[in-house]
């Protein structure tokens, strides 16, 4: 039985994949061959996979765009694929930190811990999350009553504990030396499609949170922004992909700071019809 398919977002050489990825090609279809990839890329020289793969030749973007053809990438895969390309062959510093950047928060977002299922409850609360995000502040304490005078709007000093019951029982916290709590399961993020009931709960808990910021905080205090903008319905896949990178950013740069946890904040970013995609008759 062949091994399974190389998990792309493993890896920081692109080449290295293609390796990887052809030997298991040819590992499930014995027929498959250089050649055989080569021709769905559009290209001809026979060579070509075994000179990038060898650092003999770098991709063009015509030849990126063969091999994204080729390979039958994702979407996000083939954004992921591309700024490794970028990252391998980028001649400035500049540039390969614009690379890297996008490479970094890619990978940061695909190893951050997935709800579902036993998250139902985790999900369907919306202070269950912003009590977990508060023990990142130096200053956290495991007490209900501090808790609730914490959180905005206000949470009773019940629904406080029972979240600390359940982020304690979900290992989402855990105890430290002494009387520290600890976020326990690195980075936890819903994923980019609303694919169940609790992810579904979340969001419109969160979306009721920020009707509420409006009135709730100052100016200073918030950021919100609105377009009303005629969106070509083919463009619709594309701007979606944007929103994905732009939570990936978020994530990676906030999760990887070392300051303090400071001030538990959330971002919405979503885009939704206010008319019909046709006119009406």
């Amino acid at each position: 039985m062949a091994d399974s398919a190389p998990d792309l977002y493993a890896y920081l050489d692109y080449r290295k994949f293609l390796a990887d990825w052809f030997a298991h090609q040819k590992a499930t279809r014995k027929s498959y061959s250089h050649r055989a990839f080569v021709r769905r890329t559009g290209q001809r020289s026979p060579s070509l996979l075994s000179d990038v793969i060898n650092a003999r030749r770098n991709l063009t973007p015509a030849g990126l765009e063969g091999f994204l053809r080729a390979m039958k990438l994702t979407a996000p895969q083939a954004r992921f694929f591309s700024a490794l390309v970028d990252l391998d062959q980028a001649e400035t510093p500049d540039e390969k930190n614009v690379a890297w950047a996008a490479v970094a928060a890619t990978r940061r977002f695909r190893s951050s811990r997935r709800l579902e299922g036993d998250g139902f409850r985790y999900l369907s609360t919306w202070y269950v999350p912003v009590v977990r995000e508060l023990a990142n502040r130096d200053n956290f304490r495991d007490d209900p009553e501090w808790i609730a005078s914490q959180v905005r709007p206000k949470i009773t000093v019940q629904q406080a504990r029972d979240a600390l019951d359940l982020l304690f029982e979900m290992d989402l916290l855990r105890r430290g030396s002494g009387d520290s709590v600890v976020i326990g399961g690195g980075s936890v993020v819903t994923p980019h499609e609303v694919t169940s009931l609790a992810v579904r709960n979340y969001h419109d808990g969160m979306l009721d949170r920020a009707r509420g910021a409006i009135h709730l905080f100052e100016g200073s205090q918030r950021h919100f922004l609105g377009v009303t903008v005629s969106v070509p319905m083919d463009l619709v896949p594309e701007l979606k992909e944007e929103l994905n990178a732009v939570q990936e950013r978020i994530l990676d740069k906030c999760s990887g700071s070392e300051l303090d946890g400071g001030r538990v904040m959330q971002f919405n970013f979503n885009f939704f019809p206010l008319s019909t995609a046709e006119e009406l008759p």
